[in-house]
């Protein structure tokens, strides 16, 4: 292949937060991009095309696929095998064909499974929010975040340098990356905080001393954050644990040593060994707002409304 593939029609299967988003994107960073979609659940079809999330909603994934320069899966990681078998015989044989899963090595095996002749370069936009759905995409959401592929080795040069332009284009920052390390950097940095998200607030939840009502009356802001992150969906955030359970394991396994350590800490009054741990954690926090990746604020610029 000696020239870069031109990407003018891309076929969106799920059509949820970030497939509504990729939509609603193309239409403003990339207008002559035509765009197709599908999705399994009726209802969210109708909301797609009253919000014209896609250029043409679909019937059936095969019908979204044919004709496609580019598909993109966005349906939940467990499910990519099953999307990737849904249009395998409508796929045009040129077509890139990728997602935007959370975990990126079983999402390439499920994919290769079942598309082993197909041009295949895993993808993962990392950007969202708590909520889901056709009704909360919007076109801004992958301005100044990074989307990370995880090409094969035999990937084509030219082939990963097209799929990296159009997500340029819809505002992204770029970065090509293993799909191994890609799981074990996204277990630290967001697997394993909303498990300790859900985590937590479960255990509000349980206390036998402290009634629901009081912790929804009395939340302050630390815990106001982690329902945030507990309020994401529950099928997506069911599979990116089952299908990365290696890395979060392993990851799970660093936090709970460090735990124990803070725990040992408070317990013997060692004030110093908590400011060290704070400070070097507060540095964290400040290099990533000073990278654009979130707000100084308060309330980190969001709003309950």
């Amino acid at each position: 292949m000696s020239d870069t593939p031109t990407i003018q029609r891309v076929a969106i299967i799920g059509l949820g937060l970030l497939g509504g988003s990729i939509g609603l994107a193309i239409a403003k960073h990339a207008p002559d991009i035509v765009s197709a979609g599908y999705d399994t659940d009726p209802a969210t079809r109708q909301k797609a095309r009253e919000r014209k999330l896609v250029g043409t909603v679909h019937e059936s994934a095969a019908e979204a696929v044919t004709d496609a320069d580019l598909i993109i899966l966005c349906v939940p990681v467990g499910a990519m095998g099953f999307a990737a078998e849904a249009i395998r015989d409508a796929l045009p044989s040129g077509a890139i064909i990728s997602d935007v899963g959370s975990s990126k090595q079983s999402v390439a095996d499920a994919l290769r499974a079942a598309l082993p002749d197909h041009c295949i370069i895993p993808a993962h936009p990392v950007a969202g929010t708590e909520q889901s759905g056709p009704e909360a995409g919007f076109a801004e959401l992958f301005e100044h975040r990074w989307c990370i592929l995880t090409p094969p080795d035999d990937a084509h040069t030219e082939t990963v340098e097209a799929l990296s332009q159009f997500w340029t284009n819809l505002g992204s920052n770029v970065e090509l990356m293993e799909a191994e390390h890609h799981d074990l950097v996204l277990a630290v940095t967001s697997h394993i905080p909303h498990l300790i998200a859900y985590t937590i607030v479960g255990t509000a939840s349980d206390l036998e001393d402290v009634t629901r009502s009081e912790v929804i009356k009395y939340s302050a802001g630390g815990f106001r954050d982690f329902t945030r992150i507990a309020a994401s969906d529950p099928t997506m955030w069911r599979d990116v644990f089952l299908t990365n359970k290696d890395a979060v394991l392993e990851m799970l396994g660093r936090f709970t040593e460090d735990l124990t350590a803070l725990q040992r800490a408070i317990r013997r009054g060692d004030g110093d060994a908590l400011h060290d741990l704070f400070t070097k954690t507060r540095a964290i926090r400040r290099s990533i707002i000073e990278q654009g990746q979130d707000d100084a604020r308060p309330d980190f610029g969001r709003s309950d409304h």
